[in-house]
């Protein structure tokens, strides 16, 4: 089993910028492929970022947010900048056993979910 615990969020104007972390615990060693989502109001859930052998980001965050880790803390990391009002949203950590880049960006490629955490960015 995996635990994964987001933390981070909160109110930022736009422009501003927030780091999200994810901190894992259990089984970690088991964990491939970790990945950031998000779900605005109303809205689908949307891949924002991953880590696997590479990084991959949706186009709307290319350029702004950045995935990093910290495997001695066993800790995912979203830092985002330049915050929009459209990145506004809960975002969930994830991660999953089976490292496959073909599918990334599939909900269906993590076994293992945080709480969320909820992003605000006024105008």
């Amino acid at each position: 089993q995996v635990q994964l615990v987001e933390s981070g969020g909160g109110l930022v104007q736009a422009g501003g910028s927030l780091r999200l972390s994810c901190a894992a615990s259990g089984r970690t060693f088991s964990v491939r492929l970790m990945g950031w989502f998000r779900q605005g109001p109303g809205k689908e859930r949307e891949f924002v970022a991953a880590s696997g052998i590479n990084t991959y980001y949706v186009d709307s965050v290319k350029g702004r947010f950045t995935i990093s880790r910290d495997n001695a803390k066993n800790t995912v990391y979203l830092q985002m900048n330049s915050l929009k009002p459209e990145d506004t949203a809960v975002y969930y950590c994830a991660a999953g056993t089976i490292l496959n880049s073909r599918n990334y960006d599939r909900v269906s490629s993590y076994e293992y979910w945080g709480q969320g955490t909820q992003v605000t960015v006024s105008s």
